[in-house]
């Protein structure tokens, strides 16, 4: 019966040869964590002013909403009163929209910076990873060369 041939040592000095460095997937990693981080901080600042906007808003409707409920002297009183309130809505909204839209701005401005920023940073750090793993190919397979 034949026996099959061992290749486990064969195969450890192989991956020996070509060793593998980790720190370029830990510099990934830290990279990844940090433009994260970044991303949040920017998206979570456009969220809060958006409440805040929405929150004011709210408020001032409810207050308007008050001072048109308020019983009136003349029928003639409640159209007025509710003319001046949907005009001051109008007038509101347009303001708010406005001020979502601002938000809305700086949010796609950051993050665009952000991203290419990262983009940059990752392009340069594939240069480097690519340089030193041809670097480290090459002197492995010199060696493999001279010691045969």
């Amino acid at each position: 019966m034949a026996k099959t041939q061992d290749f486990t040592a064969t195969l450890k000095e192989m991956m020996g040869a070509f060793p593998v460095d980790t720190t370029a997937l830990e510099g990934a990693f830290k990279s990844t964590a940090s433009l994260n981080e970044k991303l949040s901080g920017v998206a979570l600042e456009a969220a809060e002013k958006s409440a805040e906007i929405s929150n004011k808003w709210t408020k001032d409707t409810l207050a308007k909403l008050t001072e048109m409920s308020k019983a009136k002297a003349e029928p003639a009183d409640y159209a007025k009163a509710a003319t001046d309130f949907a005009s001051a809505s109008a007038e509101v909204a347009a303001e708010n929209m406005a001020a979502f839209a601002e938000i809305a701005k700086k949010l796609q401005t950051e993050t665009v910076e952000l991203l290419m920023a990262a983009g940059k940073e990752a392009a340069e750090d594939a240069t480097a990873a690519v340089k030193k793993a041809t670097n480290d190919v090459t002197a492995a397979a010199k060696k493999a060369a001279t010691a045969k």
